[in-house]
């Protein structure tokens, strides 16, 4: 199948927000930790211009690895000519999250660890949001 990033960020991010009102927090948690990570995909290919490289295949956070989707777009967001508009917060709100916790006890997960993840999910979307709107060129 096609990849189509954008598509995978709305629904995630849709399925997160009905999943965090049901209060089942460890399904919830996981869906904005993917929806933001595919966001940040669209919007490193929109900054690049191309699809991604093997090197832009990141989750929003890495256990093992140096970089990460949130540190990949400040990345190629700096030096861009829209890039105050288009920032994201400095501190990463997934530092905590790692897509390997889809197999952790739902007891690990509550209310203020999702909502932090939310907040960065949303974060992501409007960045999105803004880019439909005014574009990056």
């Amino acid at each position: 199948m096609q990849e189509d990033f954008l598509d995978a960020h709305r629904r995630h991010l849709s399925d997160a927000g009905y999943l965090f009102q049901a209060e089942r927090w460890a399904n919830a948690d996981h869906l904005y930790g993917i929806s933001a990570e595919c966001g940040l995909k669209v919007l490193i290919e929109k900054l690049k211009g191309s699809s991604l490289d093997r090197g832009d295949r990141l989750h929003v956070m890495e256990e093992k690895k140096p970089n990460n989707a949130w540190l990949k777009y400040q990345t190629y967001l700096s030096g861009h000519a829209k890039a105050a508009k288009l920032a994201l917060p400095t501190l990463n709100p997934f530092a905590d999250w790692l897509v390997s916790q889809r197999y952790a006890n739902q007891s690990n997960f509550d209310h203020v660890r999702v909502q932090s993840h939310q907040e960065g999910a949303k974060a992501v979307a409007a960045l999105l949001k803004k880019d439909a709107v005014e574009g990056f060129k």
